[in-house]
């Protein structure tokens, strides 16, 4: 689980900077804002289930 989660985040901070891209040209800044805020979003609740997942981890690693 360790490089490939990078991987994936390297995926979609590229495609969601193409998508921002081709979307300013075409004139639809409105919609490339959001689209970059759905890229962050998603990148978030991926970060924000191994951050639980790490919590779980270290409950267990110190219950007695």
């Amino acid at each position: 689980m360790g490089i490939e989660i990078i991987f994936k985040i390297a995926a979609i901070g590229i495609l969601t900077a193409v998508v921002n891209q081709v979307l300013k040209y075409a004139g639809k800044d409105e919609i490339a804002t959001l689209a970059t805020l759905a890229g962050v979003i998603i990148v978030l609740l991926m970060l924000i289930n191994m951050i639980g997942e790490l919590f779980e981890s270290v409950k267990v690693l110190f219950q007695l």
